[in-house]
């Protein structure tokens, strides 16, 4: 059986992306400690960055644990400005809880992600910014989440 803890500062990571606005540095913690029904990450973005596009999710809450810097949640039609140890929810459902952590400071920020892994593999956004919007994360399209146009508007 894994060992049920982890240091923070024991994280390796293993999903690196430096892709203009989306540059980050994530961490997989629940594979190393045995977690079964959670994800967890930590998360490293510098000034400035963004982990990932505006997003909602239909079949995964997730919540955040800003450990350092400062930022900005967009959050719906909202936002709100974030710091060190805030706790973010982020449940599922549409445009009105679609979310995107930003780093408006100086500094490095960090921060702890919590998920629902019985549905990792379902990221849906259908937003325009979204590169992977109407796909799975194994980058698979589904017909029920592929984005609706109506007169040319989103719905």
């Amino acid at each position: 059986m894994a060992n049920p803890i982890m240091n923070l500062d024991d994280v390796q990571f293993d999903d690196i992306e430096d892709n203009g606005l989306y540059t980050s540095k994530r961490g997989q913690i629940s594979d190393h400690i045995g977690a079964r029904k959670l994800g967890y990450n930590l998360s490293v973005l510098p000034p400035g960055k963004a982990q990932c596009p505006f997003h909602c999710h239909h079949g995964e809450e997730e919540m955040f644990l800003i450990i350092e810097g400062e930022g900005e949640l967009r959050f719906g039609e909202k936002r709100y400005p974030i710091r060190k140890h805030d706790v973010i929810a982020c449940p599922t459902g549409g445009r009105d809880v679609a979310h995107q952590i930003i780093n408006t400071g100086k500094t490095t920020m960090r921060y702890l992600a919590l998920d629902a892994r019985r549905c990792r593999n379902v990221r849906v956004s259908g937003f325009a910014e979204d590169p992977h919007r109407g796909r799975t994360a194994r980058g698979e399209r589904r017909p029920e989440d592929v984005p609706r146009r109506e007169h040319g508007r989103l719905l």
